[in-house]
């Protein structure tokens, strides 16, 4: 598929057909794809966690909130973004190097997850990024260390109605300033 129509027909998506299953295979080229985007200094903060397994996965489920649970019902895997602190956006004796600080490591993980989510579209696959989570009790049932900070829960799955309806989008002069 060309570029312009991967961007044009990703969506996210909030029904999924619990019948259509993603594989390890599946989640391992969706991380490669995602680790292909720049990075501060090439750092490659990103980190991933897949959960399939039932238990982990409804335990998980049960960190989101209530409206992100009922979207992620039927979707046989969620994907956990996170990235090292402290790295992307610092020098070597872990100064921040502008007023930025972690922010650029949140930025460089948002580019990595929006390299994830085009490479899913790409294949066919659907996805949401859900931010409406609790932190802490992500980190504590799968282990997280410390020194990460999460980012995001992507669910990634098949959608169940092919009717979907493209948001409405801003004007160009709306968020474009040029200087000429």
């Amino acid at each position: 598929m060309l570029f312009d129509e991967v961007v044009a027909q990703r969506r996210s998506i909030c029904a999924y057909d619990a019948n259509k299953k993603l594989n390890k295979e599946q989640i391992a080229e969706l991380v490669k794809c995602a680790q292909q985007a720049p990075s501060w200094k090439n750092s490659q903060t990103g980190r991933y966690y897949a959960v399939f397994a039932s238990d982990k996965l409804a335990a998980l489920r049960s960190c989101l909130v209530p409206q992100n649970q009922i979207v992620s019902k039927d979707v046989n895997v969620l994907l956990v973004t996170t990235y090292v602190k402290n790295r992307s956006g610092f020098d070597r004796e872990g100064n921040a190097e502008n007023e930025m600080g972690n922010g650029w490591g949140c930025y460089d993980l948002g580019l990595q997850n929006a390299y994830l989510v085009l490479k899913a579209a790409d294949m066919g696959i659907d996805s949401v990024i859900l931010g409406l989570r609790d932190a802490d009790a992500i980190r504590e049932l799968l282990n997280i260390p410390e020194s990460e900070n999460i980012g995001a829960v992507i669910a990634l799955g098949y959608r169940s109605s092919a009717d979907v309806q493209a948001p409405k989008r801003k004007d160009i002069n709306e968020i474009l300033t040029v200087w000429e």
